[in-house]
């Protein structure tokens, strides 16, 4: 691209911070305007879960940006999901087929503290405390809210990775429709912690995404690097018993916690305290029929498909946004056609992602503790042996991979089937039928 290299980010978040290094590294003039403080400075002002599963599509974009190893040294290993059920022994399932297919559990303040500094060393220029107010886009200026002074900045291009409730966003459908709906989720969810052992380690295994499945709500704990667990609640805002609407305080939620999570009532000293503290939290899909308006600004990340958190993609969506942007950005001969481009490679890949999302809340709450579902996964790793890159499981095309989510999708649920009808009335893989199953993969599934 010629001399028009020149970016204004709006969103010094996790997204905004990575997509400055990709960019600065490359030789762009990047400005990154962020509404809060330097967390650096005022500690990080959070407000959204501290916790984040880093998968490859993650670790692959902080490679790009060298910042894979100094976000490592901060993050616990999760091999794969330890679950609790009510009755019977709780057990880990493997993500993978070993130590080389697990994802990572990471402090989302360490992190965006982590990018921001490495931003900065390659010559970002960081604006703390300046909120967007509006955007003049026939002039190019755009107005921030700067310790109650209102400060004026021409722009080439804005990007917005302002997250769900983005202001850039809001401004753009001011100038041109962009198709915005939101479906909220009935379930909310409630942070709770861990605290660590009296000896100051971990009080359960700590390389595990923890589950307690209970049907139509259940518990998650991940790992943080202070030898605490962040738990999270999730269970429906009304309706039938439990829900947000009849456990209202720390008293209901302790009853709830000994009848159907007992094991965690020891681990928990602070639920009734948490409880009544920490606000219920909202989920939500965004969908937009429109990323880009012209060379103007481009939305990426949450601003532009903000999803529920039951695939711990969101983060790792984001971050291969930001790769591909980056990428568009230095091929294309303009800007308008390097949004365009990046429109059109990464929509079909966030709703992709968006649908498995979604499909995943129920399977983590519902079907992690099912014979049925347990059949398929252990027929799922069966098959992976006997066709290698042929029948790859669908957890390991989103979360090891990078091919393209849409991809990863049509051949979940190809997968899907296959499963199903090979293992429908069996209680073992004894009974299989392994001369139609493997038929059946060669038909279906082009070798990736």
């Amino acid at each position: 691209m010629g001399a028009e290299r020149d970016i204004t980010i709006i969103g010094g978040g996790l997204a905004g911070a990575l997509l400055a290094i990709l960019l600065a590294r490359r030789g762009w003039s990047v400005d990154v305007f962020e509404r809060r403080g330097d967390p650096r400075v005022n500690g990080y002002a959070g407000g959204r879960s501290i916790n984040l599963a880093l998968a490859e599509r993650g670790l692959h974009a902080l490679r790009n940006a060298g910042a894979d190893d100094a976000v490592l040294q901060q993050a616990v290993m999760m091999r794969g999901r330890y679950v609790h059920p009510l009755q019977g022994e709780p057990g880990l399932q493997r993500y993978g087929r070993d130590d080389s297919e697990v994802i990572w559990s990471i402090n989302r303040g360490e992190l965006n503290i982590v990018l921001l500094t490495i931003a900065e060393s390659h010559g970002a220029r960081l604006h703390f405390d300046h909120a967007l107010e509006r955007v003049d886009f026939i002039d190019r200026l755009a107005t921030f809210r700067h310790h109650e002074q209102q400060v004026k900045r021409p722009f080439q291009a804005l990007v917005g990775a302002d997250g769900a409730g983005s202001t850039l966003r809001a401004e753009m459908a001011k100038v041109q429709p962009l198709g915005e709906r939101t479906e909220w989720l009935d379930h909310g969810y409630k942070e709770l912690e861990i605290p660590p052992a009296a000896d100051g380690g971990f009080r359960i295994e700590p390389n595990a995404l923890h589950i307690w499945p209970r049907g139509h709500y259940m518990c998650i704990a991940l790992p943080n690097d202070e030898r605490t667990f962040t738990v999270t609640l999730f269970m429906p805002h009304a309706g039938s018993y439990p829900s947000f609407e009849q456990v209202q305080n720390g008293d209901d939620a302790k009853a709830l916690f000994q009848a159907q999570f007992p094991d965690t009532l020891p681990l928990i000293p602070a639920l009734r305290h948490d409880y009544d503290a920490n606000p219920v939290g909202s989920l939500a899909t965004l969908y937009l029929d429109h990323w880009h308006m012209g060379s103007h600004a481009v939305l990426l990340g949450d601003a532009a498909h903000a999803m529920v958190p039951f695939h711990g993609q969101g983060m790792n969506c984001a971050f291969e946004d930001c790769v591909a942007l980056a990428e568009h950005l230095e091929r294309a001969p303009a800007l308008g056609d390097a949004f365009a481009a990046f429109e059109a490679e990464r929509k079909p890949n966030a709703e992709a992602i968006q649908k498995m999302a979604l499909e995943n809340y129920i399977e983590m709450r519902d079907k992690v503790d099912d014979a049925e579902f347990l059949l398929q996964r252990e027929l799922e790793l069966a098959l992976q042996e006997r066709h290698p890159g042929r029948f790859v499981p669908h957890y390991a095309m989103v979360t090891f991979m990078r091919i393209p989510y849409a991809t990863a999708l049509h051949r979940s649920e190809v997968q899907r089937g296959i499963l199903v009808d090979a293992t429908r009335g069996l209680v073992s893989l004894d009974d299989v039928d392994w001369a139609a199953v493997d038929a059946a993969v060669v038909a279906n599934l082009e070798p990736l």
